[in-house]
């Protein structure tokens, strides 16, 4: 599997989670089985490498309204996360 982070262009798998991503099933389960048949790789690798893509300036360029509503996500999640901890009694 090549890797594109850190690099001027994306890599076919890359750009095929990129695309995918922005016609995905809304469905859990369905996405699931999307992802599978697709792009031939599991849901757990999938969210990693997107994850990760977020960050490439190359997956930024190639989706950037894709790019930016996901990273806006993602920060939600990260501070939901973080005012949950810091509410969280020590015992």
């Amino acid at each position: 599997m090549l890797y594109s982070l850190g690099m001027d262009h994306l890599s076919d798998l890359d750009a095929a989670i990129l695309d995918f991503e922005e016609t995905a099933p809304r469905s859990i389960s369905r996405k699931e089985e999307a992802i599978r048949a697709r792009l031939d790789i599991s849901p757990v690798r999938y969210h990693q490498r997107l994850n990760l893509l977020l960050d490439a300036p190359a997956a930024a360029e190639s989706h950037p309204l894709l790019v930016a509503r996901l990273r806006r996500l993602r920060e939600e999640r990260e501070n939901t996360r973080r005012a949950a901890r810091e509410n969280t009694p020590l015992r």
